[in-house]
């Protein structure tokens, strides 16, 4: 049987017009098991939202994928026509915005906005459509789903939004959800509700989730894999507790001391955070070696020769270095 989402060699070029273009995406392989949710973790820039909009064919028009194959149940999406791509999209891959305010329409209630999706891809009338928006509400943890979907968005806070958001994302019961940042623009609290959500619609709807962002709590938490991008390259794989416990590639190390973690002990005191030195790439004008290789306490010669190969240091583990290849 194939996988439920198979990305191979991925290749993703913006035009910018005056110069060369910009490679987002060089190269990116990954898999998504039925049911797996898997984290994409890196930093802004990297190609983590550009990856996302390649898969479901949502790229702007500066943007074109040049190389590569995406596979969905088989199915090559791209070589999907326009209309073959919005039957999809909703229906069976649904996506999860950061900014939930630009997510949704102001001026229509959020009910209707909900319904309108089970509407554009089920063959029933609008009021068993809109039955089904109330109900979809209520699965997403709102005590009193018939008025909360008479709301227009602004009468709703950031964390309520975006439960709508992914009430419509997820109304029409797709296999897949991918989520860019999807708790980015809220506060602590609405992030931690949000993170519990996701992994109860995970397991109770047998949803398959791609979950993109620059957060390594809200990635492990959910997260039965990670994979860790840099400048628009998959360069490390595995568990939550292998890449964060013990990483492999010296940018995870180098995101890794960079976070902050909570002090357990009483009276002790957090250790300094470490940033990482220097700036990602210039993707317009790649490096014939390792995209890293300017950052890197480890570099070698060879880094700066040629890219390095994606090696399997242990079951399980992934990772694109000269340390390990």
């Amino acid at each position: 049987m194939p996988r439920l989402l198979e990305v191979r060699d991925l290749a993703v070029h913006y035009e910018s017009g005056a110069g060369a273009p910009v490679a987002a995406a060089r190269g990116v392989t990954l898999d998504v098991e039925a049911g797996e949710a898997v984290g994409l973790l890196g930093e802004s820039g990297c190609g983590k939202t550009t990856l996302l909009l390649a898969l479901l064919g949502l790229l702007p028009p500066s943007a074109r994928v040049v190389a590569g194959e995406v596979r969905f149940r088989g199915r090559d999406l791209l070589a999907m026509g326009p209309s073959e791509m919005r039957r999809l999209r909703g229906a069976e891959i649904a996506i999860v915005f950061q900014d939930p305010a630009l997510a949704l329409n102001p001026v229509r209630r959020v009910g209707a906005q909900v319904a309108e999706v089970a509407r554009a891809h089920r063959d029933q009338g609008a009021r068993r459509c809109r039955e089904d928006a109330v109900a979809m509400l209520a699965e997403v943890g709102f005590a009193e789903p018939a008025r909360i979907a008479q709301a227009y968005p602004h009468e709703l806070s950031g964390g309520q939004r975006q439960r709508v958001v992914i009430a419509q994302a997820l109304v029409c019961r797709p296999a897949l959800l991918l989520a860019d940042e999807p708790t980015a623009s809220l506060d602590s609290t609405a992030q931690a509700e949000l993170r519990a959500l996701l992994g109860v619609l995970q397991r109770r709807l047998g949803l398959a989730i791609l979950m993109a962002s620059h957060d390594l709590g809200a990635l492990s938490a959910l997260s039965r894999r990670l994979l860790v991008m840099y400048a628009g390259a998959i360069v490390e794989e595995g568990t939550p507790a292998q890449v964060l416990g013990d990483p492999l590639h010296p940018y995870t190390r180098g995101l890794s001391r960079a976070y902050p973690r909570p002090v357990t002990i009483p009276g002790a005191r957090a250790s300094p955070l470490a940033p990482i030195p220097g700036a990602p790439p210039d993707l317009s004008r790649p490096a014939p070696g390792c995209a890293f290789e300017p950052r890197c306490a480890q570099r070698q010669a060879v880094c700066i020769e040629r890219v390095p190969a994606a090696v399997q240091p242990a079951e399980g583990r992934h990772v694109r270095c000269v340390l390990y290849d």
